[in-house]
Order: structure tokens, then C-alpha cells, then sequence
């Protein structure tokens, strides 16, 4: 399987938000992330970056 991780930075640490990430879209204040398994999260966070080899997307709260 080739979908990413989405970890959210926090004092300079990766915390794991979701595995298997399928789609991440912008709604309202925030982020909505949704697995391959249909779970869904929303996050008060922005992109940060993305490392496509190691399939990690890092989000910053704001």
C-alpha cells in the first residue's frame, strides 16, 4: 500500500493523526482526513509539508 501517514507537529515531535491517509480537504477552520477504512477526523491544522517518498504528510495547529 502506498498511502501516506499524517502526523501533526507539536513541540517539535511527529504525533500520528491517521494511518492510511486517502484524502485530506480543506473545510471551514481546518482540515478533513480520511482513511482508505472510511474513518474520518477533523483537525484544526494547516499543511506543513509533505514527504512523498516516505508517504508523510506533517500538519501545524494553528
Amino acid at each position: 500500500m502506498c498511502e501516506a501517514n499524517a502526523y501533526i507537529i507539536r513541540q517539535g515531535r511527529e504525533e500520528l493523526v491517521m494511518e492510511a491517509v486517502d484524502t485530506i480537504e480543506p473545510e471551514n477552520d481546518g482540515l478533513k482526513i480520511v482513511s482508505i477504512f472510511g474513518e474520518q477526523k477533523f483537525v484544526k491544522a494547516r499543511i506543513r509539508s509533505l514527504s512523498l517518498v516516505d508517504h508523510k504528510v506533517f500538519l501545524e495547529e494553528e
